[in-house]
């Protein structure tokens, strides 16, 4: 309890009065080595007596144990799901194929790589005929040809060539917004590129691919006209097969994948001086052992025929079964590896698809900046302390 000061009233003066008094006169019996004045120690006394009682009792305040804040945990938010969207077929919807959750919100919002949204076409040519018209699906006539490649630049679209696809596909190292990647199959003699290829090179730097077959080894009759035109720097040889006659396909032994996938490594290092990096699926066939063995051989990519849509960072459209929309694309999903089993369009189909690719592009943008916040938050929480702060 707290005292509070009591009032002095003048018989509490008088008691204390006394007791000075009193106290005086005991001190004053006691011998003294000096000898003092009795008024002044008498008046000394009174002083000090006063002002003690007249001190106000204080109570002191109990001191406080500090309480150690406790640190909460932050909950990381759910990550969103994967982009959609209904410009692609709904038996061919995109998968993910990159497992780190951490390193894949790195990259993908990394200022130094590709922008969210950044998709890439495949186009792949067969033959460029110079008549009005074709009988093969999969040719294009040289004024289609013009058109495609004119189209491709109006609406903003760059060519690459193989190493910045793989270096995209599994870094998202940083590429044009919307690129192309084109790849002419099979063996060409040189005036093939320098009639419909070269042109685009010399006005827009764009390289060509060429998925090299490599059955006549060292024989092969355009071998030397090639091999210049890969020295220049700009016509990027690739691997199509060596027998170029039978397909692999689920039934095929390891020793004739190996033939068929190393065999070509072999070619091009011999004759090319380069490694390819992509398997060009001869015939757009593949199987599930084939495609666990490209990795090992050294491949990074596989390329089939399937025109399933573009492909994004982390997002390539696969279907998981034969389906009406596309009844004899081979289903990508059951082998495994969406890297080794790439979409790509026909040459004579592209122009249709051009504009669907830049929506899905920038539907893909907003998408992600719609999510950027969470996905960031996420980051902080779970990566950071990891995996550092993303440039």
């Amino acid at each position: 309890m707290i005292n509070k000061q009591l009032p002095i009233t003048n018989n509490y003066k008088r008691f204390f009065l006394n007791l000075c008094l009193l106290a005086f006169v005991l001190t004053s019996c006691q011998p003294q080595a000096v000898t003092q004045d009795p008024n002044i120690a008498m008046t000394a006394a009174i002083q000090t007596a006063f002002a003690e009682i007249s001190q106000p009792t204080q109570t002191l305040a109990p001191t406080e144990t500090p309480v150690p804040t406790a640190t909460v945990p932050r909950t990381p938010p759910a990550l969103p799901s994967t982009f959609q969207t209904g410009l692609i077929s709904i038996e061919s919807p995109p998968r993910n194929y990159v497992a780190d959750a951490c390193q894949y919100i790195k990259n993908k919002w990394d200022s130094t790589k590709s922008a969210p949204g950044t998709v890439v076409m495949t186009i792949m040519y067969h033959g460029i005929s110079k008549d009005e018209s074709v009988s093969d699906p999969k040719n294009i006539t040289v004024k289609d040809h013009k058109k495609l490649m004119e189209s491709l630049h109006e609406l903003g679209f760059q060519a690459i060539n193989m190493q910045q696809m793989s270096d995209f596909i599994y870094d998202n190292a940083r590429i044009p917004e919307r690129s192309v990647l084109i790849i002419v199959d099979d063996r060409k003699y040189a005036e093939n590129f320098n009639e419909h290829f070269r042109p685009y090179y010399d006005k827009w730097g764009w390289p060509v691919v060429n998925g090299w077959i490599s059955a006549f080894g060292g024989a092969d009759n355009v071998l030397a006209e090639n091999v210049a035109l890969s020295n220049e720097g700009w016509v990027d040889y690739q691997a199509h097969s060596v027998l170029h006659q039978i397909a692999i396909t689920d039934s095929s032994t390891d020793e004739f994948i190996t033939a068929e996938m190393q065999g070509s490594i072999t070619n091009i290092q011999t004759y090319f001086n380069k490694t390819p990096i992509a398997f060009i699926w001869f015939g757009g066939n593949f199987s599930k052992r084939a495609v666990e063995l490209g990795p090992q051989f050294g491949y990074k990519l596989g390329f089939t025929i399937n025109p399933r849509g573009p492909v994004m960072y982390n997002w390539i459209p696969q279907a998981d079964t034969y389906n009406a929309s596309n009844p004899l694309a081979i289903p990508e999903t059951p082998a495994g590896n969406p890297l080794m089993t790439l979409p790509r369009y026909w040459s004579s189909n592209a122009i249709n698809e051009l504009d669907t690719i830049r929506l899905i592009g920038q539907e893909a943008k907003a998408y992600a900046e719609q999510n950027k916040a969470i996905e960031l938050e996420y980051y902080d929480i779970v990566c950071a302390q990891t995996y550092g702060a993303i440039p």
